[in-house]
């Protein structure tokens, strides 16, 4: 199998740009997710954010997952466990508007740092977005417009931790699923390892590398460019060494977004297929994942298809 593709960033503003979204299409076409390094936010930046992250962790929530754990049962499971995960977690809303200031337990510090993170990776997002805009040749801008809506883009982020397990083999670090949003970009830790993405029927390790990004394509993008680039399957085991650190931020539609497949796509490829995928609003699909997360992404495709939200004209 041929290696998980590494994107270094700072190249598309040299003489090996042609090469370099080659690679980005090839990801996107083949794997679903890629890593980008020299991405352009400070390395300094980041040991900052991983530093608060792993302190929050320990002062704040080591403690009480512990209890959690053992309240549940699972320290001393004997069976596979299928419904739970073994991961600590909490949500950061950045758009339409921040929920920083409300969330709980999180020092001034922490507070200022993931916000100046954010605004990066809003940033790093939109311009991904526009590349794969030039590599699908849709208009600049098309995929941000797609996912606009009334008020703009969704945007937040999910810190988890996930630590020592006594029975990985039993229970997941977390299940297997697809992203339902847009564009997801991961900071992870890059000593204990453990994300993992489902190609060729075979689950292939992420690697962890200081100071990468790591891009996955969520069900949307896989919607709009009617399949030319999917959504990949990935989950995280669970290990018996070590808490690893996972901030994960989804760039995601507007709630009352329409998404559809991009018509230009549809007519650059009429002979070959038609339209796979049907129409939606962004948030009637999340009211349905969040049912069916950890099971397979084509029922909810065809949910909405047999539904009767008007069908695009394709002509």
């Amino acid at each position: 199998m041929s290696n998980f593709p590494v994107i270094n960033f700072e190249k598309l503003n040299g003489e090996e740009r042609k090469d370099i979204m080659e690679k980005i299409k090839d990801a996107c076409e083949n794997w679903g997710f890629f890593e980008l390094v020299d991405h352009g936010i400070p390395h300094d930046l980041l040991d900052t954010v991983e530093r608060l992250t792993k302190e929050h962790y320990e002062k704040c929530m080591e403690e009480r997952f512990k209890e959690s754990m053992a309240s549940k049962g699972l320290e001393a499971i004997q069976t596979e466990v299928k419904d739970m995960d073994w991961e600590s977690t909490f949500h950061l809303r950045h758009l339409p508007e921040s929920n920083i200031s409300e969330v709980p337990d999180l020092v001034d510090e922490y507070r200022k740092v993931m916000k100046d993170f954010a605004l990066r990776l809003e940033k790093l997002a939109e311009q991904l977005l526009d590349l794969l805009c030039e590599n699908l040749g849709l208009e600049k801008g098309y995929l941000k417009k797609a996912f606009y809506g009334s008020r703009g883009p969704t945007f937040g982020t999910k810190v988890a931790n996930y630590p020592p397990c006594p029975n990985p083999e039993l229970v997941k670090g977390l299940r297997a699923h697809t992203d339902a949003g847009g564009i997801i970009l991961l900071f992870q830790d890059d000593k204990v390892s453990g994300l993992q993405l489902l190609k060729d029927d075979q689950w292939v390790d992420v690697p962890p590398m200081r100071h990468s990004i790591v891009v996955n394509i969520g069900d949307q993008l896989e919607v709009i460019t009617n399949g030319k680039y999917k959504s990949v399957e990935h989950r995280v085991i669970a290990q018996t060494d070590g808490t690893r650190m996972s901030i994960a931020s989804f760039y995601n539609p507007g709630s009352d977004a329409v998404i559809y497949p991009a018509p230009e796509l549809l007519e650059k490829e009429a002979e070959e297929k038609a339209q796979l995928y049907p129409k939606f609003v962004f948030e009637d699909y999340m009211n349905l994942y969040a049912k069916l997360k950890f099971q397979a992404k084509e029922p909810r495709f065809e949910a909405f298809k047999e539904s009767n939200f008007d069908p695009i004209a394709t002509a």
